[in-house]
Order: structure tokens, then C-alpha cells, then sequence
């Protein structure tokens, strides 16, 4: 896991807010497939929305932080129940972020 400055998180911020969630998830919570497709989403995506729709905000959160672990990825930021995450891609980077 990487830390991002607040001048990085508030960039990645910017450039999420047009994104739309492509991992969902539902009533059957967190599990393997969801991590494994995060997964993929940023490999590919390097930024990527989720909507989590689970239980009240004490759970909905747990379960975002989790994600983040499982993934490897960084919550960048959490509104409501979505969140946004993100992970550079070491082999092919698409996202400069600014220097801290």
C-alpha cells in the first residue's frame, strides 16, 4: 500500500469524479470474486469506483477498508457508499500523479 499526500489524493479526487462504479457490491458482502475484480480493474484502470451496498455506514466502511487490504489499493476517498480506489500499474503507468 502506498501513502498519497493530500495534494495526490485530491488530483486522483478530481479525476475519479467522472468515473462511474464498475465493481458492485451487494448483498452477499465482500467476497473473493469482488476482491479478484477490483483486482483486475485496476490492473487495467489504475482508478477505479465502487458501490458498496451493505448494512448501515459502520459496515459499509469496514468492508471499503477491507477491499482496500485485499486489493492492495489505496481508498482514496469515500462518499456515501461509494468508494474510490487506486493502484499504479508498474508496469504501465497511466496516471501522473504530482509530486508530494
Amino acid at each position: 500500500m502506498m501513502n498519497l499526500t493530500e495534494q495526490q489524493k485530491k488530483h486522483l479526487r478530481r479525476l475519479g469524479h467522472a468515473l462511474h462504479p464498475i465493481v458492485l457490491i451487494g448483498r452477499q458482502g465482500l467476497t473473493s470474486n469482488v476482491v479478484a475484480e477490483l483486482g483486475r480493474a485496476l490492473n487495467d484502470h489504475e482508478l477505479v469506483k465502487v458501490r458498496a451496498r451493505v448494512g448501515d455506514r459502520a459496515e459499509r466502511d469496514a468492508v471499503l477498508a477491507e477491499l482496500a487490504r485485499g486489493s492492495d489499493a489505496e481508498l482514496v476517498h469515500q462518499i456515501g457508499n461509494v468508494g474510490l480506489f487506486y493502484r499504479r500499474n508498474n508496469r504501465l503507468s497511466k496516471i501522473l500523479l504530482p509530486d508530494s
